[in-house]
């Protein structure tokens, strides 16, 4: 039974490199996506900020 499991574990570890890969992408993506629309999110967050506190 032991023998089994072990086995079932060593066959399943998982697709390390594709979350890697995923990770790396996902990361990649807020990063440009950050970098174009700077200015814009800034000035967003910061009229949806006064527009609450000036209530």
């Amino acid at each position: 039974m032991l023998i089994k499991i072990v086995s079932h574990l060593r066959d399943n570890r998982g697709d390390i490199p594709a979350w890697v890969l995923i990770t790396v992408m996902t990361a990649g993506l807020v990063t440009a996506l950050w970098t174009v629309a700077d200015d814009q999110l800034t000035e967003l967050f910061t009229r949806a900020v006064s527009s609450i506190t000036n209530r």
